[in-house]
């Protein structure tokens, strides 16, 4: 696997559902086309905007499958793996089936039982020990209730060349961002996990982002994207990156993933602004915004 290839848009795929909640699994196909065919670089499956906690372990391994089924090696498909308990991962490992297919595995700092710095240093080894496919890890304090600091992803980084792969940053931390791009190792990703730092974030030498807003406008994400990545363009991507900037905001007002699911309904009727529980739709006010900004 080139990993240069998970450089560039890719998007935190949504899980549609049907009115009574069950996976709408014909929307699901007509969404992976739709961002293949758009340019989406790559395709995320489970991780937050899936709403994955929602999900049973049938659900996980049918969207599994059936999401590999869909893109046909078309591009690479990163799937979430992750969690509080680190036994339970390492088991969940060794039962995914079709896990080499996958391009890596995309597994969030441990969240609510708030580890140590040594300890989500032994959680990631024991994941990368156990895993045969790359890791790319996932800080989102605001989510975990705690932030990974970059001795530790930096020791990470160095420690399992090959196996831990990168890093989708979202601590919001423009600073930490920075330092981890200065001192990592040769070749390892740094992602920005906010769309609306993705264009300052690469500008300091980052390698692309893992996208919500893609979901809706994966052509023009991603040329935004390419064009920040190209030093000698990056200047032409700021017009594109504030031309999204009313969604940046629009989209998390009312909830991940309530304000993409609103946006994809307001472009695709199919697509039902359904949520499981505890999640909700967003306010009436808030869609009837989101339909005003579309583009």
């Amino acid at each position: 696997m080139d990993y240069d290839r998970l450089r560039g848009m890719g998007v935190a795929i949504t899980t549609p559902f049907n009115t009574d909640e069950s996976i709408d699994y014909d929307t699901l196909d007509f969404h992976i086309d739709y961002l293949i065919n758009e340019g989406a670089d790559y395709i995320v499956a489970l991780g937050t905007t899936a709403e994955t906690p929602t999900l049973s372990r049938e659900e996980k391994t049918e969207l599994e499958k059936r999401i590999l089924d869909r893109v046909a090696g078309r591009v690479p498909v990163v799937v979430g793996i992750g969690g509080n308990n680190t036994r339970a991962i390492v088991d969940e490992l060794s039962h995914t089936e079709r896990l080499n297919e996958f391009a890596a595995i995309l597994s969030v700092v441990p969240y609510y039982n708030k580890p140590t710095q040594e300890g989500m240093y032994r959680h990631f080894s024991a994941i990368a020990k156990a895993s045969p496919i790359p890791i790319i890890l996932y800080n989102i304090p605001g989510r975990s209730g705690v932030n990974m600091d970059v001795d530790t992803i930096i020791r990470l980084a160095r420690e399992n060349p090959g196996k831990i792969i990168g890093i989708k940053e979202a601590s919001g931390n423009m600073e930490q961002a920075s330092l981890i791009i200065t001192r990592r190792p040769e070749g390892f990703l740094v992602l920005s996990g906010d769309d609306s730092l993705a264009h300052t974030m690469i500008g300091k030498g980052g390698d692309g982002v893992i996208s919500v807003l893609g979901n809706a406008y994966p052509r023009q994400f991603t040329s935004m994207i390419h064009l920040s990545l190209d030093p000698e363009r990056h200047d032409e991507a700021t017009p594109l990156h504030q031309s999204f900037s009313a969604f940046y905001s629009l989209l998390f007002k009312d909830g991940n993933p309530a304000g993409i699911k609103s946006l994809l309904h307001h472009m695709f009727p199919r697509y039902n602004e359904v949520l499981r529980l505890p999640l909700v739709p967003v306010s009436d006010s808030t869609r009837a915004t989101l339909g005003q900004e579309l583009l």
